[in-house]
């Protein structure tokens, strides 16, 4: 598996690819700003919706916004953790609903398509080999209780992969990409890294994912603090904690948030696991946080402790826990509406209003 990344007709490595992500451009977010100022409407009445499209402005580095094509990059993987009895499902079901995701027959399958949003689910790491895009870096990551999740290698291969998704997915004309998750066990890898990452108590940090009692919540608690206890991952060291106690589509997840960076193309975050995976990429480039919109807060308890560390500002409140991208895809349509309003509606000049000022 290459270990390059594609970048203006070059191959880089990983380091050298973090190197070359930028801050947005700051020209185009402020004719952004002036266009919505000169609209027919009273100034700024669509609040974080005129701020969303002049964050995608400064995205791309054009004040003409366009969302044309958008996909959904589901990362799936199987995590070794299981076997601590952590979840109310076995890891078959992971390659099952991975299946699932291109039959139209997952919950996030029907409203991408109501969205209008292309699904490309990726296997990053699943135990079983199945249909979808294959990306496999490895059969599923170890049991973390007992050793390194996987290796350091291993790790850096997901964020890479990650990161040359969102390059094919540029080059076939996508202007937006939403962010989805798929692997049982996938709440305890992130609480894991959530709790490591924002200085928390695991029980903080931790939730009943799919559906855990109480008594299965208080063994995953412990399973997590005891791994931590055993590993004591390094903190500052992005590939150092995904390797020990995280999960391949978490590592793949922050290459899809890197990529955006690199390739400037918005990526949404969906909900728990998808901003833990989007706080790895923020650390290991801070730039990397002004390529991303947060969809919604996830009902996790955690969720709204991971968007205040990225300083992002959720536009949905649904108390939706489901993961696969829901929450991604449930803002498209909201986007898809502000940029028609900020394209096509007049502006004061053309109706012959005067514009709005705004007060002091």
């Amino acid at each position: 598996m290459s270990e390059l990344i594609e970048y203006e007709n070059k191959k880089i490595t990983l380091e050298e690819a973090l190197t070359q992500i930028k801050p947005p451009s700051l020209k185009s977010m402020q004719e952004s700003r002036i266009r919505w100022d000169s609209i027919a409407k009273p100034l700024r009445s669509l609040g974080k919706l005129e701020d969303a499209v002049v964050k995608i402005a400064g995205v791309t580095g054009s004040n003409e916004v366009v969302l044309k094509k958008k996909a959904l990059v589901i990362m799936c993987a199987d995590n070794g953790i299981v076997a601590e009895g952590v979840t109310q499902t076995g890891q078959e079901v992971t390659a099952i609903v991975a299946e699932n995701f291109l039959q139209r027959k997952a919950s996030v399958s029907i409203m991408a398509s109501c969205a209008g949003a292309d699904i490309y689910p990726v296997d990053i790491g699943m135990v079983k080999d199945t249909s979808i895009i294959d990306k496999k870096v490895a059969y599923g990551t170890k049991n973390f209780a007992k050793e390194p999740a996987m290796t350091a290698e291993e790790a850096r291969s997901a964020v890479i992969n990650g990161i040359q998704m969102v390059y094919e997915l540029k080059e076939k004309g996508y202007h937006m990409i939403a962010t989805g998750e798929m692997g049982i066990g996938n709440t305890t890898t992130s609480s894991a890294i959530a709790s490591v990452l924002l200085g928390k108590s695991v029980e903080e940090v931790t939730g009943k994912g799919a559906g855990l009692s109480t008594e299965g919540l208080n063994r995953k608690i412990q399973v997590i603090k005891d791994a931590l206890l055993f590993h004591q991952p390094d903190k500052t060291d992005m590939i150092d904690l995904l390797s020990k106690v995280g999960g391949l589509d978490i590592a793949g997840l922050a290459g899809v948030f890197l990529g955006g960076a690199l390739y400037r193309v918005p990526i949404v975050i969906d909900g728990f696991i998808s901003a833990v995976a989007a706080l790895i990429a923020v650390k290991m480039n801070s730039f990397s946080k002004e390529y991303m919109l947060a969809s919604h807060v996830s009902k996790e308890p955690a969720a709204h402790f991971v968007l205040e560390e990225l300083g992002l500002d959720p536009f949905l409140t649904c108390d939706m826990c489901l993961g696969e991208g829901t929450g991604a895809i449930a803002l498209i349509p909201i986007l898809d509406m502000a940029v028609a309003v900020y394209s096509e509606m007049s502006t004061f000049e053309q109706i012959d209003v005067e514009a709005y000022q705004p007060l002091s």
